[in-house]
């Protein structure tokens, strides 16, 4: 599985952890992915998801999976999401 949210595209960054003699060692800061079913109510289906929580609070936000793939710009979603806002689009 990768740690890559569907909807918003965010991935881990990288860094250091820093001690306080300064001493640098590598680390990753991974973004904080949950696993979440959405309910589309213009396919009238279950939509399973690898979300990341702050684009699980944007979607709760604009009222719902369908308003958000709405106005949501294509290439930051995943494969399987931009055929699932195709299939939206074309049922509107």
């Amino acid at each position: 599985m990768s740690k890559r949210c569907e909807l918003t595209g965010i991935s881990p960054l990288k860094g250091h952890n820093v001690s306080h003699a300064k001493n640098k060692t590598k680390r990753r800061f991974l973004p904080n992915l949950k696993k979440v079913t959405f309910r589309s109510d213009i396919l009238k289906k279950n939509i399973k998801l690898n979300v990341a929580n702050t684009a699980l609070r944007t979607v709760d936000f604009k009222g719902g999976i369908d308003k958000f793939l709405m106005s949501a710009k294509k290439s930051s979603l995943s494969k399987k999401v931009q055929k699932i806002k195709a299939s939206i689009s074309a049922k509107i």
